[in-house]
């Protein structure tokens, strides 16, 4: 299965997806594209010989419409969101849709929407005193963290004391389940049932 990963920050989740023994031979990572031209994640992409792009709407960027018509001349078969943080236009989602997905640091459809990104949503998951949080995997339409949830993991987080010990159990979680996920992406596992998304 051919896939893009779309970063704007270390990519941490990217290696992760790299790293993953079960996907060797089932996926290919034919573009990382970001936001941001100075993306760490680019560093990563360049140390596997990985196509990088950047999108937006500065001269030196490609536009949506643009990484359209270039994800299809790959043949990209999905979509990793993983850590990309702006909002992509109802027209790329409608084109490609039900082939992206994001993962989120949070159990949706709690702590997710406009704004809820990276320690802002630990912050709000301490500050509400919840004695678990997790990670998301989810399918990726016109607004934010609002696609139907695709897969969930949860960690005891009653002991923390700061966000920052939030998020360390988090990212955790979210290397084990965004490969998960992809594998069955893969193998064909993913169905929608009774308006339900079933891993079988």
């Amino acid at each position: 299965m051919k896939i893009a990963v779309f970063v704007s920050g270390r990519g941490s989740n990217l290696k992760a997806i790299l790293d993953s023994s079960d996907l060797k031979n089932l996926i290919e990572i034919v573009c990382v594209v970001s936001d941001k031209t100075d993306c760490q994640a680019f560093q990563i992409a360049a140390s596997y010989n990985i196509k990088t792009i950047t999108v937006g709407n500065k001269e030196y960027m490609i536009s949506f419409s643009e990484l359209i018509k270039l994800l299809t001349e790959l043949k990209t078969e999905l979509i990793v969101l993983a850590g990309f943080l702006k909002l992509i236009p109802a027209e790329f989602i409608s084109f490609f849709e039900s082939k992206i997905i994001n993962i989120h640091p949070a159990l949706l459809p709690s702590f997710g929407g406009k704004g809820m990104y990276g320690l802002n949503v630990h912050k709000a998951v301490f500050d509400s005193s919840a004695k678990v949080s997790g990670t998301t995997v989810h399918f990726v339409d016109a607004s934010y963290d609002t696609g139907k949830i695709i897969s969930q993991s949860c960690v005891n987080i009653n002991d923390v004391n700061s966000p920052e010990e939030i998020a360390e159990r988090v990212l955790k979680l979210e290397h084990k389940i965004l490969p998960e996920v992809i594998k069955a992406f893969a193998e064909g596992k993913i169905k929608k049932v009774n308006n339900r998304v079933i891993i079988s």
